[in-house]
C-alpha cells in the first residue's frame, strides 16, 4: 500500500501526530524535519515545508517524487472569515483551494489570472488559474468519518494568501474574491503540486483566529492544531482498517 504523506508549515503543527507515530526514522533533507514511521499500521510520511507558497512547492515536490504516495494531506492553522461559521477550535475542509492574491490589479479592481490568459497548469486538455480542486473520495471519506464520530467539519473553498489579512476589510475583500471560509499561506501551493503529479490531496485544518483587526490575544493555535491533527489520526485510522 502506498504510503500518506502529511505536511505542514511548522513542526508544531505535526508534534502529535509524530508522538503517534511511535518508532520513527527522522531524516536531515537539507530543508527541513522529515519523520518516516507507521501510524495504525499504515507507512507515514511526516513533513514540515516552512511557510508559504515557496517552501511549499519546493517541498511537496520532493516528497511527492520520493515517495510516491498514494495521498498527500496538507495541515495546519487557518483563519476564518466573518460569516463562514467557524469559530476558534472549528476543523474545515477544504473543496477547492484558490490563490487568493495572484492575479492582475486593475482600475476596476484585482482580477484572477483568467485575465493574462496562461495557466499555471494544463492537464488533461483543462486549465487551471487560480483554483485547485481537492481529492473528491479523501474529502467524502473524511466527512463520512466526522459524521461517524460526532466530529463538527465544515466543507468549503479555503484561500490562499501570500499577505495574510490583518483586518476585517481585507478579510471581507478575500471573501468577495473568492468566497472562501478561511486562509492560510500553503494550501494552494500542494494542491498545484499535487494536481501536476496526479496525487490525490486532502487538506484539513484547524481555526486558530477569526480574520478581523489582528488581536494574538484572542487566537488559539495550539487547540487548532491539536484538533486538526487528532481527526487525521481518525483518518488514518479508518483509511487501514479493512472494514471501514
Amino acid at each position: 500500500m502506498k504510503p500518506i504523506v502529511i505536511t505542514a508549515a511548522t513542526t508544531r503543527e505535526l508534534a502529535l501526530l509524530i508522538d503517534n507515530m511511535g518508532k520513527s526514522v527522522r531524516f536531515g533533507t537539507g530543508h527541513r524535519e522529515l519523520y518516516e514511521g507507521r501510524v495504525d499500521g499504515r507507512n507515514v510520511v511526516l513533513a514540515e515545508t516552512g511557510i508559504g507558497k515557496v517552501n511549499t512547492a519546493v517541498a511537496v515536490t520532493r516528497l511527492l517524487e520520493r515517495f510516491k504516495p498514494g495521498l498527500l494531506i496538507n495541515t495546519g492553522c487557518a483563519g476564518a472569515y466573518e460569516g463562514s461559521g467557524l469559530q476558534v477550535g472549528d476543523l474545515a475542509l477544504a473543496t477547492t483551494e484558490i490563490y487568493g492574491d495572484e492575479g492582475v490589479e486593475t482600475a476596476a479592481g484585482w482580477e484572477p489570472l483568467e485575465l493574462i490568459g496562461i495557466p499555471l497548469v494544463t492537464r488533461q486538455g483543462k486549465n487551471y488559474f487560480n483554483k485547485f480542486p481537492l481529492s473528491a473520495w479523501a474529502a467524502e471519506k473524511a466527512a463520512q468519518l466526522a459524521a461517524r464520530k460526532g466530529v463538527p467539519l465544515h466543507r468549503g473553498t479555503f484561500v490562499t494568501v501570500s499577505t495574510c489579512s490583518g483586518t476585517a476589510v481585507r478579510g471581507a475583500e478575500m471573501v468577495r474574491r473568492a468566497g472562501g471560509i478561511c486562509e492560510n499561506m500553503e494550501g494552494a501551493a500542494a494542491a498545484h503540486v499535487a494536481l501536476i503529479y496526479g496525487v490525490d490531496c486532502l487538506e484539513i485544518r484547524g481555526i486558530s483566529n477569526m480574520v478581523e483587526e489582528r488581536d494574538l490575544s484572542r487566537w488559539n493555535i495550539p487547540l487548532a492544531v491539536e484538533k486538526a491533527q487528532r481527526f487525521i489520526l481518525k483518518f488514518i485510522e479508518a483509511a487501514t482498517d479493512p472494514h471501514q
